[in-house]
């Protein structure tokens, strides 16, 4: 039988889910409506479901019709891919009309809407799946595997470096997301991600968290203090960002000139903002560190303007060491092919035993975005799962812990402290 969608949110990370449902899930999936507080992206994808696609047009509710939207259309889950800010909203207000969640993660991005989602979910029985990607990609499940085999031994040590390039890293310096208050900061809305992974190969919860680090590279404040001298706001329209490496042209982009340019007569929002312009609160250069309950402890950093884009890892253990690197197709968002995303151009995977050679551990990658990681997500949310021994699908649960890692981490550059995790939140498991 059939189960009913509505999307709330019909901007960049949309046509992920939405795109998936109509091409690959008719059979499981009917989807019925659209929400979002712009008409003209609503129009926009209500096109793309007609001339991409093929399905023919859904339903639009503005936001402020939200409840209307339930109450007319009858859906069995809602899935969130608005402002990270405004997750929690709908997310809530969809189990208090009997709906269960779908959300992007992350979840929310502070401690208190963390808690007005936990206690939503005790009080009306609903659940909440959160949408952890990389979990799926071949070569994190291929880690997962070899530490939870014991290939080397109990994990003490983790050191973990994500490099976003100037490309991928400097998008998030143009959008919504530079604003602290919409995002939680790159420790809350990337980071979920990498905490997650390391949560999920390590089978443990985190229990204190100390950060330090800030905006050393973008902001109009760092390029004043290197000598640059082109300053403006916005892209569109102005002569200086003509020859400017970090500017994106909304105009030469199809996609993104009707899902934001032309959509700026509603509310306003410039996509292309200059990434050495004013108003930019969130850190793009971090460093963590983490001790989690079972003593293991983790180094990680983030630095968003590299020359290149991917992470490595190591992982130290009782009896021998795992090196990962991985380096990933650089891409903005919603600004070219979908596949783009998580695409994989390098990856090693190396275990070095206490005594005995190091070898490489091959990992077969499929087609689809993460290494075929996302296809496989996208089934166990719209299609029939799959027996999974590795319990990928992640629940409210894991999206609060992941969290709550940058959550404490953000707290943690305010005061100079460490942070207990357990402090911020009440989990009630």
């Amino acid at each position: 039988m059939k189960k009913k969608y509505v999307l709330v949110g019909t901007g960049g990370r949309a046509e992920f889910f939405y795109g998936a449902m109509v091409r690959d899930f008719q059979e499981t999936c009917s989807l019925v409506a659209f929400c979002d507080s712009n008409q003209t992206r609503l129009d926009y994808a209500n096109k793309l479901l007609d001339e991409k696609y093929s399905v023919g047009k859904i339903n639009t509710y503005t936001a402020d019709r939200f409840d209307e939207m339930i109450e007319t259309e009858k859906p069995d889950i809602v899935i969130v891919t608005s402002v990270d800010r405004t997750h929690h909203r709908y997310i809530i207000r969809a189990m208090e009309l009997g709906c269960d969640v779908i959300t992007e993660k992350p979840m929310t991005v502070d401690a208190e809407k963390t808690q007005a989602i936990i206690d939503a979910i005790e009080r009306t029985g609903q659940q909440v799946r959160v949408t952890f990607n990389y979990r799926y990609a071949p070569h994190n499940t291929k880690i997962r595997e070899l530490i939870r085999d014991g290939v080397i031994g109990e994990v003490n040590s983790v050191h973990f470096e994500w490099a976003l390039d100037t490309q991928h890293g400097a998008d998030y310096f143009r959008r919504w997301h530079r604003d602290k208050r919409n995002s939680g900061g790159l420790l809350v809305h990337k980071s979920t991600h990498h905490f997650d992974l390391v949560n999920f190969w390590l089978d443990t919860e985190p229990e204190t968290v100390y950060a330090t680090g800030g905006l050393r590279f973008y902001g109009k404040e760092n390029a004043e203090r290197r000598g640059e001298t082109k300053f403006y706001q916005r892209a569109h329209g102005n002569e200086q960002a003509k020859d400017d490496p970090f500017a994106i042209d909304l105009e030469a982009n199809d996609h993104l000139r009707s899902m934001y340019l032309e959509a700026e007569k509603e509310d306003g929002y410039q996509r292309d903002q200059s990434v050495f312009g004013d108003g930019i609160n969130i850190e793009d250069t971090l460093g963590v560190v983490v001790t989690y309950k079972n003593k293991a402890i983790l180094t990680y950093s983030l630095n968003a303007y590299l020359p290149w884009e991917g992470f490595q890892i190591a992982f130290n253990g009782s009896k021998g060491r795992i090196e990962v690197q991985v380096r990933e197709q650089s891409y903005i968002n919603s600004g070219g092919e979908k596949g783009d995303e998580g695409k994989l151009k390098e990856k090693v995977l190396r275990v070095l035993p206490m005594f005995g050679e190091p070898y490489e551990v091959e990992v077969e990658e499929k087609e689809g975005g993460h290494g075929g990681g996302d296809p496989e997500l996208l089934n166990d949310l719209f299609g029939v799962p799959k027996e999974d021994e590795f319990n990928r699908a992640a629940s409210h649960v894991d999206g609060a812990i992941s969290i709550l890692t940058g959550i404490a981490g953000n707290k943690s550059l305010q005061t100079g402290q460490a942070v207990r995790v357990e402090d911020l939140v009440d989990l009630k498991r």
